[in-house]
């Protein structure tokens, strides 16, 4: 029997394996001109109609928002057979293959299936032809039929994404679950845990969470959540069993550090934002390290300088923002921790192909730090979120940037929720800073630059020395090469990468000598200044 099987059609059968010999036929062309489904032997196998119906929606879905979101413009045909080709890698007998216009399917070198390939725009038909080529080859491989779903589109989206750029990716559903978790919190009790033994132990209770309000401890072991043992228990389940809806109740039995016996409490879950900012004070210098910026981060940022002033009063003499290994995180957040610390001036400015990805941000006045000094430590590591503030105080003359150059990371990436419950990451812009320069590819430049430095005891203050010396030493040669770092053009990747080897990105995870050198900058006012005013705010962008 033979059927035309057309685009947009959902739980159709799909095709059988085809011989070498066999000549499908050309269906009728869209309005647009773009060949559609052509007619096929179907397969007198069972159907998971569920399956294909969720499998099309999910990749008609997804392409179409890879081509009106991606930074540039999008091949779906080039993209689409690049995905399917993932297929490859659960099954290494099942292989793709376009030709002309159509795709051939392959199975140990063998021909077993033909179809036309959906247009370079038809996101639709390529959800359609996605489905098509997965079900068939679920029919013909006993690996990919025994797959989870989940496997088979982290192993299409994984392959079609990994041409466009390093930072564009597809989370699964569970995956997605803690990231957006990670990102905007939770509703849960508010611990860490280790699994394994006799259940769950708590690693840490966060403050000011139901956990802590319960008096929960570091070592007590969670052995039953709402009835569930624990032992055994993976951390998915955990996760399941103990977030939820907040305000909702769940039930734990737990075995104390000091108490053979067993005890059980009720607590209400509440909204879990994890800890991103942490505060320590150090001879009237407030050191706040930032580990990443989720939707607390700036609360927490203007809590911890509420709190060493409380703590030192006047005798807090400045502020030191820890920027060190920060991977990024969320972009409104690194713009609205930039603003506590800024009375006027552009924070970052963002450019893409869709015009809702091009912004401009700007101070909306007040600096909370009320002209304290400020230093921004950062590192090889220091990325995107954390580079956009570390640019922002900087061309705003606002604080001295202290360490390694850093990642370069300078694109901002959207998220898009997927039917299926995960997300597609997709790069959709580039932000520039307030003076102008293109972050991606270059990173921040420190003032004071302490890559290739040995590591030194806090006693040991002659590496620091040597530092600041250095910078006053060098104070022309430091501006003009901060003018080459604002000036280069962003395709001149040679000269681009010339300007950061003259201060090495490198991986100082709370190196000393930073530190040292930040503590020795605030206490010196002059050459803090003198400092500040290498990096004066030049030219700054004032709009798109």
């Amino acid at each position: 029997m033979v059927l035309t099987l057309l685009a947009g059609l959902t739980g159709c059968a799909h095709p059988a394996p085809l011989s070498p010999t066999a000549a499908p036929q050309a269906g009728p062309a869209s309005p647009s001109g773009e060949i559609r489904p052509i007619a096929v032997r179907m397969a007198p196998s069972a159907i998971d109609k569920g399956l294909r119906s969720e499998t099309e929606e999910l990749f008609s879905y997804g392409y179409g928002a890879i081509a009106d979101r991606y930074i540039d413009e999008v091949n779906l045909r080039e993209l689409g057979v690049e995905g399917l080709s993932g297929l490859t890698r659960l099954d290494p007998t099942i292989t793709v293959d376009p030709v002309g216009a159509m795709l051939d399917v392959y199975q140990n070198g063998t021909p077993v299936g033909r179809f036309p390939l959906a247009g370079a725009r038809d996101s639709a038909g390529w959800g359609v032809l996605t489905a098509n080529v997965v079900m068939l080859a679920r029919d013909l491989s006993p690996s990919l039929n025994a797959s989870d779903p989940e496997e088979i589109y982290q192993a299409i989206f994984t392959s079609a994404l990994g041409g466009l750029d390093p930072f564009s990716r597809y989370a699964s559903r569970d995956d997605a679950e803690i990231n957006r978790g990670q990102r905007n919190g939770f509703g849960g009790i508010g611990v860490m845990y280790d699994a394994g033994g006799r259940g769950a132990t708590i690693t840490q209770v966060m403050p000011g969470t139901p956990a802590a309000d319960a008096r929960l401890r570091l070592g007590d072991v969670i052995v039953a959540v709402n009835g569930h043992s624990t032992r055994g228990a993976t951390r998915h389940d955990l996760r399941e069993w103990l977030r939820g809806p907040t305000s909702s109740e769940v039930t734990l039995t737990l075995v104390g550090t000091d108490a053979p016996t067993e005890r059980t409490l009720t607590l209400t879950r509440a909204l879990i934002i994890m800890p991103t900012v942490d505060l320590h004070l150090d001879e009237g210098v407030g050191f706040i390290t930032v580990s990443s910026f989720n939707q607390g981060t700036t609360t927490r940022v203007a809590e911890a300088i509420g709190e060493a002033r409380r703590q030192l009063g006047a005798d807090l003499r400045g502020l030191v923002i820890d920027l060190r290994g920060n991977p990024g995180g969320l972009l409104d957040q690194a713009v609205t921790m930039s603003d506590l610390f800024l009375d006027s001036g552009p924070i970052v400015s963002t450019r893409g192909r869709n015009p809702d990805a091009r912004q401009f941000y700007a101070s909306s006045g007040g600096d909370i730090a009320q002209n304290l000094p400020i230093v921004a430590l950062i590192d090889g590591d220091s990325a995107s979120a954390a580079e956009i503030v570390a640019a922002a105080l900087q061309d705003n003359g606002r604080a001295v940037v202290i360490g390694t150059s850093s990642f370069g990371k300078g694109t901002v990436q959207t998220l898009i929720q997927l039917p299926n419950g995960g997300e597609l990451t997709l790069t959709w812009s580039r932000f520039h800073s307030p003076s102008g320069y293109v972050l991606h590819g270059l990173g921040v430049l420190p003032v004071a630059c302490t890559s290739g430095i040995a590591e030194a005891s806090r006693e040991d203050g002659a590496p620091a020395d040597k530092v600041l010396t250095t910078m006053r030493r060098d104070q022309s040669e430091i501006a003009a090469h901060v003018a080459l770092w604002r000036q280069t053009d962003m395709r001149d990747a040679s000269r681009r990468l010339a300007l950061r080897d003259a201060c090495p990105a490198e991986h100082h995870p709370r190196a000393l000598i930073d530190e040292t050198v930040a503590r020795k900058l605030i206490a010196d006012q002059g050459l803090y200044g003198r400092a500040l005013r290498l990096t004066a705010p030049a030219q700054s962008a004032s709009g798109l």
